[in-house]
């Protein structure tokens, strides 16, 4: 279970707070990363996903890889090439 549903936070709740998180001035973070997160949060699955999405092409993967069913299939509606495993 992802922490988002450990603590019972809506998925509108949890990208409010990461929004928020976003818009304080001496928080540094990487734009492009947070958007991806936030993208496949908003299609359903966790926001850390879509930072691992993100941050594996950058550094030159090519396939997503997940024990997850649900990541699986939002990461593959993105038109990236995924490989379930279990």
């Amino acid at each position: 279970m992802g922490t988002r549903q450990s603590y019972k936070f809506t998925r509108t709740e949890t990208a409010g707070a990461i929004q928020k998180l976003c818009g304080i001035k001496n928080v540094v973070l990487d734009n492009a990363t947070v958007e991806a997160g936030l993208a496949v949060l908003a299609a359903g699955a966790d926001f850390a996903d879509g930072v691992i999405v993100y941050e594996g092409r950058w550094l030159g993967g090519e396939t997503f890889v997940s024990f997850d069913k649900k990541a699986v299939a939002v990461v593959a509606k993105q038109g990236m090439k995924t490989q379930l495993l279990g």
